[in-house]
């Protein structure tokens, strides 16, 4: 066993706090990854206050993982000692059924494995993720990750990153499409870059003016002010594709009055209300809403090339670990432009 210094919730109301634990011996097919740069995700919140279910608590939270392999079980061939990796959203799944054979482990019929807040699978072990020091994987979980981009840019393209690309790439966006991305953050800047970069003509639709001058600098050709109503009604039936960011209570239906006919309102934010959507909005243009998740590994991978490929990297402001509570706080008001990332090297 191996003793790791982390940061954890004890439980839903008090703040994050240092954790050690023991993770088990390296596998034959794990590698064993020292962690560089954690990204701090909004499902980190969420889950460590018990938003989304029963939370398994100490919970320590983490991602979007990069870092270095520091050692490799004996089977495993996909990786060697001193090359950079990344973990994502999960870390093992079910591998026998029709997702996870058509490498769409996100969608496991029995359930992804979690990065953190899961047990590995058959056991009672929680799994414990990024806001570690190091983390052990199977190898076939386990990505690639490029020495051309800046590290800490690099690790919210695990979450984040896929989160937005997954979506548009399995609609085939590009060139001929109008998208509008609906809310501006972390995942919102990097709908604007993937979407901006596979050739469609993309609108940031905010309700906040001072969005604009930010939505231009990330590449966006128009700014929609949706809290305009004249500015609303000019944009009726124009949109091919709305990417929907937004995690708090909205009105769907304002949003899908946007879309021409066949056009897709693609959901990625998750407020915790449901929302009311009347059929009719649907019918009369034949338009459909699509919920996304993340990627599988072979699209994550896919994503951390093309990125890598293209200079696409994440807007990010590295923090020690000691500052992650008062990050919280910052995220909680969006005053993050747009993803915290710990530098590891603090909590050693």
């Amino acid at each position: 066993m191996t003793t790791i210094k982390a940061y954890a919730a004890y439980d839903a109301e008090t703040p994050l706090r240092p954790y050690s634990f023991d993770r088990k011996e390296l596998g034959a097919k794990q590698v064993q990854i020292e962690i560089l740069y954690s990204g701090v995700c909004h499902s980190d919140i969420h889950t460590a206050k018990g938003d989304w279910g029963p939370a398994i608590y100490p919970l320590v939270p983490g991602h979007e993982i990069v870092g270095r392999i520091t050692a490799v079980g004996s089977e495993v061939t996909k990786f060697k000692i001193g090359e950079l990796a990344g973990v994502g959203c999960f870390v093992d799944s079910c591998r026998t059924c029709p997702s996870c054979k058509s490498g769409e482990e996100q969608f496991c019929e029995e359930g992804m494995t979690g990065t953190y807040n899961s047990y590995e699978r058959g056991t009672k072990i929680p799994t414990y993720g990024g806001y570690s020091t190091s983390i052990t994987v199977d190898e076939d979980y386990t990505l690639h990750i490029s020495d051309k981009l800046e590290l800490s840019a690099v690790a919210p393209l695990l979450c984040a990153g896929i989160t937005t690309y997954s979506p548009l790439r399995y609609l085939k966006v590009g060139k001929g499409h109008k998208v509008g991305v609906l809310g501006l953050g972390g995942l919102g800047h990097m709908a604007v870059k993937f979407a901006v970069s596979f050739g469609a003509e993309v609108t940031m639709l905010s309700h906040s003016p001072s969005k604009e001058a930010d939505a231009k600098k990330l590449g966006a050709h128009h700014f929609a002010l949706t809290s305009d109503a004249a500015t609303m009604d000019s944009l009726a039936n124009k949109f091919d594709f709305i990417l929907n960011t937004v995690s708090a209570k909205h009105d769907y239906n304002a949003y899908l009055n946007l879309l021409n006919t066949n056009g897709t309102m693609i959901i990625v934010g998750v407020p915790t209300a449901p929302a009311e959507i009347p059929a009719i909005t649907l019918i009369l243009k034949r338009r459909k809403i699509m919920g996304s998740l993340i990627g599988g590994i072979a699209e994550t991978q896919e994503m951390l090339d093309y990125c890598a490929e293209h200079n696409i990297t994440s807007d990010v402001e590295v923090i020690d670990m000691s500052y992650i509570n008062e990050a919280y706080e910052r995220m909680n008001k969006s005053d993050v432009k747009y993803r915290f990332v710990i530098d590891m090297a603090s909590l050693k």
